[in-house]
């Protein structure tokens, strides 16, 4: 073995057999081949360790989410350091660089899972009655590597674009002086690997012979998110960030892709949850059938906590809602993407006058001089506060004070009717048709999503230009939050219209009780065109001997 003696934290963030649906924390040191095999929970224990490397976004930047960098949010605390990706910090020395880390951390041990540990025979346990249930898993762990592997690239290609293709386990040195691979290698690779796991990798987690496990794994990769990320990544490499000269054969495959999710998940009786809502509550994404029908994939916190709760519960609540810190509130710009009626926007964003959260014993007050409006310390700007992924029957002080789960949706079913339609409107040139071998139209597959937020079919006589428009908000509203518009925006190239000023309301109680609305810029923000792609940390420039090259517009 080239790498010994890896303490491997193994925070098990997934629902392994050998623990049924309970997390798992240990500490496993791999020696060498011996010792992995002496026991399962060891194989299992490496595999909970990559999957512990998925990326989430419950506040990665000091409570901030991605979010508030974007035209969704502004986070109520000045000085933060989301305010780096636009306030002129953002520098090949402040690269914000900690996916560049996190996802090489992660293929160093996939790769290293792949190259030792994919043959093992576990004799010692061939009698045991669990052993063909055990077997069966264990050897399944290679494929879930691959995907996440592939996983880490699309995470990596979407930031930086071509980045150093590792796909054997190297000393450090040599993976230190691995170039730059384009792109378009990058994207093939998760393609290829993608081709090469679907039909391997299991299809279902809760048939394992003796070993079924409960609740449903949506937990872990099986061959749904598999599909799944290689349509995200078919649309992203057909996006104009990555392909300029609107190769149309990139959108065909972004359309096939993104519908062989979708027919797969209705063939498994999946469908759009009716309480969206619930998609986003830990203890409900969990186990909830409704909400397991929608999710593919999520990414399981591995504690119980209320830290996101306390960093975007409203500021001035008194009692068990004490020390709310008002976090990540919602822009005028997000506001104004609703439509009349749509159902998502209360399950969004809590607004003055609203009741919430449950330990908040009177109205929101988010007016200038309220309880929870300016000017208090850390109060919204943008006279909104955050619901989504927000468990609000949190407590945060006094004796009632609890926690609860979280999970990170990381691929859910109505993103992929969204991908469908953009994919298939730059494939056929309109709203309202399809192309030969495609029977649902962009049309068809926004209404999709559009009938579960309880709106209207859209209209029946867009042009491209609206239609175009229509799209891009029904994304910024479906998947709020979520962690899409960040880069959205950029695979569009769209950032000057949308990133650039952002609103909030300010509002004034008047003596009769009514109140005046001023539509106000809270944020005025700097953009520059290398922001599409993030700068390559100065420190693996010179870890490399100066073989990485810096993506335009950063040196």
């Amino acid at each position: 073995m080239k790498l010994k003696n890896i303490l491997l934290s193994g925070l098990a963030i997934v629902t392994l057999a050998s623990c049924g649906d309970k997390m798992n924390y240990k500490e496993f040191s791999v020696y060498d081949e011996a010792y992995m095999q002496k026991k399962f929970e060891r194989a299992g224990g490496f595999l909970s360790t990559i999957y512990a490397d998925l990326d989430s976004d419950f506040g990665n930047y000091n409570g901030a989410t991605l979010a508030s960098a974007t035209d969704e949010a502004v986070y109520s605390h000045d000085g933060n350091s989301i305010e780096s990706f636009f306030n002129g910090a953002w520098s090949p020395t402040n690269a914000n660089s900690s996916i560049w880390t996190t996802c090489y951390h992660g293929i160093a041990y996939c790769n290293l899972f792949l190259d030792e540990f994919t043959d093992l025979t576990f004799d010692d346990y061939k009698l045991d009655k669990n052993f063909k249930a055990e077997m069966y898993q264990y050897n399944n762990y290679q494929w879930e590597a691959r995907w996440a592997r592939a996983y880490f690239y699309f995470l990596l290609v979407r930031q930086y674009g071509g980045v150093p293709l590792l796909t054997e386990n190297l000393s450090a040195e040599e993976a230190n002086a691995q170039p730059r691979a384009t792109a378009e290698e990058i994207f093939e690779f998760i393609d290829d690997e993608c081709e090469a796991i679907k039909d391997e990798i299991t299809e279902d987690y809760g048939d394992l012979g003796n070993l079924a496990m409960t609740p449903a794994n949506n937990g872990r990769a099986n061959n749904l998110a598999v599909l799944a990320l290689r349509a995200r990544a078919a649309l992203y490499h057909a996006s104009p960030l990555f392909n300029p000269d609107n190769n149309q054969e990139l959108w065909r495959k972004a359309a096939e892709a993104n519908k062989a999710v979708i027919d797969a998940c209705t063939a498994r009786g999946m469908k759009l949850s009716n309480d969206y809502k619930g998609l986003f509550i830990g203890n409900t994404s969990w186990s909830d059938a409704a909400a397991v029908g929608e999710i593919i994939f999520g990414r399981r916190m591995p504690t119980e906590n209320r830290t996101f709760e306390t960093n975007n519960f409203p500021v001035g609540m008194t009692g068990a809602g004490a020390g709310g810190g008002g976090g990540n509130c919602p822009s005028q710009n997000l506001v104004e993407a609703y439509e009349n009626g749509d159902k998502r926007f209360a399950a969004s964003i809590a607004c003055n006058g609203d009741s919430w959260p449950n330990a908040n014993t009177q109205p929101l007050e988010t007016f200038v001089g309220g309880v929870n409006g300016l000017p208090n310390t850390y109060a919204t700007t943008t006279g909104y506060y955050l619901k989504k992924y927000v468990t609000e029957s949190v407590q945060i002080a006094g004796n009632g004070a609890n926690t609860c789960k979280h999970v990170w949706v990381t691929f859910r079913l109505a993103e992929f009717y969204l991908n469908y339609a953009e994919a298939m409107f730059n494939l056929s040139g309109s709203a309202y048709s399809a192309v030969t071998g495609f029977a649902m139209t962009p049309e068809a597959a926004i209404n999709v999503v559009r009938k579960r937020a309880g709106l209207a079919n859209i209209a029946k006589d867009l042009s491209a230009a609206d239609f175009k428009a229509k799209l891009e908000n029904e994304r910024f509203v479906e998947l709020a939050f979520e962690g899409h518009r960040f880069f959205d925006v950029r695979r569009w190239k769209e950032a000057e219209k949308y990133f650039k000023t952002i609103y909030g309301m300010e509002i004034i109680k008047n003596a009769d009780g009514s109140y005046t609305e001023t539509k106000k810029v809270v944020q005025n923000r700097l953009w520059e065109d290398k922001m599409y792609l993030f700068p390559i940390p100065q420190t693996e420039i010179l870890k490399s001997g100066n073989i990485l090259t810096q993506n335009p517009g950063w040196n």
